[in-house]
């Protein structure tokens, strides 16, 4: 899967996790693709959550490390 943007969060918490990656998805396209890397858990289960609620597609949510998450978001509205 193609990714267009990164966004590499590590370090912050609810709700700045979710506001950071909205900014971004504002600024691409629709169709575009954005992976974002999270490692606080509230934040892996909150994300994905409220981007659904906003219309997003959510395609995949991977722990890929201990305390590490990836959210691949399509944006589509």
């Amino acid at each position: 899967m193609q990714v267009d943007r990164e966004l590499d969060i590590r370090g912050d918490v609810c709700p700045f996790t979710f506001v950071k990656s909205k900014l971004v998805l504002e600024q691409m396209e629709r169709g575009q693709v954005l992976k974002v890397l999270i490692d606080y858990k509230p934040s892996a289960e909150n994300v994905p959550k409220s981007m659904r609620e906003e219309g997003q597609e959510v395609l995949a949510v991977n722990q890929i490390g201990d305390n590490l998450w990836e959210i691949i978001i399509r944006k589509v509205r």
